[in-house]
């Protein structure tokens, strides 16, 4: 199938789907004519990446972990080196949180603050951006 076809049924855009291509997950066939030739099985591929995404990897953890996915799930085959990779993953998401959570908490005790201030003094002309 063309590149449209496998856009529309995925509805993924075809820039992406040149970008998946450019990053080693999907490996299309050439036709004579030099237009990309995708099987039946990068409907599934594309299925997969995209679903891998929402868990927060990376394209390159992708393309590492991609010969244990299987399916549409997608299911993960077991291995040492998938668990530790989907764990690294786990922690740099587990301090991006801890990073949010501790910038949210400054941001309220800022606004707290503030607040007070505003109902002691008259409000002033501040620059915002």
């Amino acid at each position: 199938m063309l590149i449209g076809e496998l856009s529309r049924r995925t509805k993924v855009p075809a820039h992406q789907l040149r970008y998946y291509e450019a990053q080693g997950l999907l490996e299309p066939a050439r036709a004579a004519n030099g237009y990309r030739d995708y099987g039946e099985d990068s409907v599934t591929t594309v299925t997969q990446i995209r679903k891998l995404l929402e868990a927060g990897l990376s394209t390159e953890e992708i393309a590492f972990l991609q010969p244990c996915v299987r399916g549409v799930t997608p299911d993960l085959e077991p291995c040492v080196e998938l668990l530790t990779a989907l764990r690294q993953r786990r922690s740099k998401l587990d301090r991006q949180i801890d990073t949010l959570t501790r910038s949210r908490e400054a941001l309220d005790a800022y606004i707290r603050v503030t607040e007070q201030n505003t109902d002691a003094f008259a409000p002033s002309t501040c620059a915002t951006g």
